[in-house]
């Protein structure tokens, strides 16, 4: 009979059985033969069943999600979900959870199928990987492919049906998607550069991947009390974001005079959450490279038995850190490591060499002589399944045969002989895409938006496309490129705190009835790399048909009071302040005929 019940229900009869022995030896009960105390929880899953009965303990009330991993592990139920997908059932709320722990979300009722987020480390891939994923996208999804904002693919309307052929045919060609989702550690970012960049201290794929693979094979790694970034930066010209990440480990050199060896190291900064208006800060701590998985690891198993299991919304690491300040999480790790981490004076620290932010669009030279790499805008990341294929014949027949996705939304082609690079440019303008690194399309990055998400209040991608197309038309003389980032609602996929300008989706109030049209609120002034900063809000409940005046107006302002072309935007927000900015774009003629 016992195999009528699941895994949580037994729990509770065991420690109800435990309980009643108890009594017994109290003289609560009649008198009989002493139970033993319940048994502790063993097998990869202890660690998290351990904190989530302390945190009942403590008086709190678990989450669904945390009820919903406890009565099943998604590994556990995996057959069953297989089996309902087969028959095209829609899956209820905790089996969509557990089915994101293999890369499937579903995003209905904005679309009625599954999305797929894949496990990419550092964001590398074969030729012939990247045209896989069309054909798979043609064969089981909507014939389209999104680049997302952590070096990765995403591909969506993957009907119930065609949920595991999906996942098979990832494995058929190198990839994955387990523990894409839900929470679980995200696809591994790391220097997308790694290996060709001139001025790097260090190749992070080795470290990316290495990382991925401790993490995929060890299940008490799963299951955390929310979803976990980890990125790596290499110390190149191009930025990773490693300060959005819960860890950032940052390749620095050690000077003369510190108290270890001179030499790379890797400085390891924790709490980062763009959307929670947190970069991650300097702990103080440098590693050697190979140490970066055990401390990880370390740092990981002290979120998973501290972090809160009864609020969503306060479940990242960053709000344990805050209620015990670094050093005490920092002791914490050490203790799980036995050990004491290595601390070195910033003062014995070379400065981090200038990133370059427009170097994932365009020709670049590579440190390998003849060879460059060459970064293709990307409309808001989407590409027909035919483009791809395409872009990847370019990469075999043009490059070293790889595909570079970046945290921009789009990707590069690597190895390309300077012979090549006209012949690049002509097929990529063929495929109506540019590798130019002007306007305002090179920094233009959108989250999935309200076509594919019930999260998102408002169309990201359409409304980006209509900002660039109006900046395009009204504001020809934009000689630079800025950082303009949409994104849909609190979670932030699009960072759009960190933009030059930000826009986060909201609905506007556009009757007494209370009827709402879409829009967004608009942040300036965001930064990351050598000027990390959360930008700051400037409008309230802006409708998208406005936004596009907005950000003209902002450019406009920006072009008429800058100190010369080498001012960027962000700069030129700190110097004149955002109140004052706001007030001068209010003034830009297109803005206030239409007010």
């Amino acid at each position: 009979m016992a195999e009528e019940f699941n895994a949580e229900q037994r729990r509770y009869l065991e420690g109800f059985a435990a309980g009643i022995g108890a009594a017994r030896m109290t003289g609560g009960l009649a008198s009989g033969p002493a139970a033993a105390p319940p048994a502790e929880p063993t097998g990869p899953d202890a660690i998290h069943i351990k904190a989530q009965d302390a945190t009942v303990k403590a008086g709190g009330k678990l989450v669904d999600q945390e009820k919903w991993k406890r009565a099943e592990s998604p590994f556990d139920g995996h057959n069953r979900l297989k089996a309902e997908a087969a028959q095209g059932k829609a899956p209820k709320p905790e089996d969509n959870f557990r089915w994101r722990y293999h890369g499937m979300f579903w995003v209905a009722p904005n679309q009625v199928s599954y999305m797929c987020r894949l496990r990419i480390p550092n964001g590398v891939l074969h030729h012939w990987q990247f045209a896989g994923v069309a054909d798979l996208a043609d064969a089981h999804g909507g014939g389209y492919v999104h680049v997302t904002t952590r070096a990765n693919l995403q591909v969506r309307e993957i009907t119930p049906e065609h949920a595991q052929p999906f996942l098979d045919g990832l494995n058929d060609i190198g990839l994955g998607a387990q523990g894409a989702g839900a929470d679980n550690i995200r696809n591994v970012t790391g220097s997308p550069t790694a290996g060709i960049d001139g001025q790097e201290l260090l190749d992070t794929r080795p470290l990316a991947k290495s990382w991925n693979n401790w993490i995929i094979n060890d299940r008490s790694l799963y299951g955390l009390p929310r979803k976990f970034n980890v990125a790596f930066d290499g110390g190149g010209v191009m930025p990773v974001l490693e300060e959005t990440n819960d860890v950032g480990f940052q390749a620095v050199e050690v000077l003369e005079g510190a108290s270890v060896a001179p030499g790379i190291w890797m400085r390891l900064v924790l709490g980062g959450i763009s959307g929670h208006r947190d970069l991650a800060r300097d702990t103080g701590v440098v590693l050697k490279p190979e140490e970066c998985n055990q401390v990880a690891d370390a740092i990981i198993r002290v979120f998973i038995e501290n972090g809160d299991r009864t609020n969503r919304n306060k479940a990242r690491m960053k709000y344990v850190l805050d209620a015990w300040g670094f050093d005490k999480y920092l002791a914490a790790v050490e203790e799980k490591l036995g050990r004491k981490l290595e601390r070195v004076d910033p003062a014995h620290i070379a400065p981090r060499k200038a990133t370059n932010r427009y170097s994932h669009v365009g020709v670049h030279p590579q440190k390998q002589d003849g060879l460059n790499w060459v970064g293709v805008v990307l409309p808001v990341g989407k590409m027909l399944s035919d483009e791809v294929r395409a872009l990847a014949k370019i990469a075999q027949e043009c490059g070293d045969g790889q595909i570079r996705l970046t945290v921009w939304q789009n990707f590069i082609f690597s190895g390309v002989p300077d012979a090549k690079l006209e012949e690049v440019e002509r097929r990529v303008a063929e495929l109506g895409l540019s590798i130019k690194a002007e306007g305002i399309r090179a920094g233009l990055v959108a989250c999935t938006g309200a076509r594919g998400c019930k999260f998102a209040a408002s169309d990201t991608k359409g409304h980006a496309l209509l900002i660039a197309e109006h900046v395009e038309r009204t504001v020809i003389d934009l000689d630079v490129p800025v950082n303009v980032h949409l994104t849909g609602c609190h979670h932030s996929c699009a960072q759009h705190y960190i933009g030059d300008i930000g826009l986060i989706g909201a609905k506007v109030v556009v009757s007494e009835e209370g009827d709402t049209v879409e829009g967004y609120d608009i942040v300036v002034g965001g930064g990351f790399a050598e000027t990390p900063k959360i930008g700051t809000e400037i409008w309230k409940a802006v409708k998208a048909e406005d936004a596009p005046l907005r950000v003209e107006a902002l450019l406009r302002t920006y072009l008429a009071g800058r100190q010369g072309k080498d001012e960027t935007f962000q700069a030129f927000t700190a110097r004149t302040g955002p109140e004052a900015l706001r007030a001068a774009a209010e003034t830009v003629p297109a803005l206030r005929e239409a007010a």
